[in-house]
């Protein structure tokens, strides 16, 4: 259970925090809106993706941003954004 409530090494409320500030930077660059609730979904599924992409491309913000917040924050706005590109392509919009 300890291993599902992190997200590159930050606990459960850093996750929330980023999934909501992801969610919210993709909607912002994708156009849109969404709420509260709604960025934290996209967002959190984004890290997802982010990380693994980030992880199969060899990509390691840990080493450019110092500490937790910004490396997983980039990471997982960029996935959000990928995310919210495949659900408009899905969509037909």
């Amino acid at each position: 259970m300890q291993d599902i409530m992190q997200l590159g090494g930050v606990h459960f409320w850093g996750t929330v925090l980023i999934g909501i500030l992801a969610g919210w930077l993709a909607h912002k660059v994708m156009g849109g809106r969404g709420g509260l609730i709604w960025n934290l979904i996209i967002g959190l599924v984004g890290s997802w993706i982010g990380f693994f992409a980030a992880d199969k491309l060899g990509v390691h913000l840990g080493e450019i941003f110092h500490g937790w917040f910004w490396g997983n924050l980039v990471v997982s706005a960029a996935g959000a954004i990928v995310l919210l590109f495949l659900l408009r392509i899905v969509r037909g919009r």
